[in-house]
């Protein structure tokens, strides 16, 4: 049987109050565990933008783009470490269409 590999894409909002150290650690974080079970295909930065509502009290996060492939399981883990990690206000994560 052969491998299955979709493609995928994440949107993380980091909470804007963080240093910007801890920012890039983070984001470095989310895109090293995404290496290790997939291939990264693009990374795009957005910054800080402005929530369209509040969040935990908060009012603008850091926002980041990652498009990569992976087999059909490793959303689900990504998404639960997501879950476990301080800092991140939203994620999403959204298989694209072939």
């Amino acid at each position: 049987m052969a491998d299955i590999i979709n493609k995928y894409e994440t949107i993380f909002v980091l909470d804007a109050a963080l240093d910007e150290e801890k920012i890039t650690a983070l984001s470095d974080r989310f895109k090293s565990l995404i290496e290790a079970n997939g291939t990264v295909e693009s990374v795009d930065v957005w910054g800080k933008r402005r929530l369209a509502y509040p969040i935990n009290y908060k009012t603008e996060g850091f926002y980041t783009l990652i498009k990569f492939s992976s087999s059909p399981e490793f959303p689900k883990e990504l998404e639960r470490i997501y879950g476990i990690t301080d800092g991140v206000l939203r994620t999403i994560v959204i298989k694209e269409d072939e």
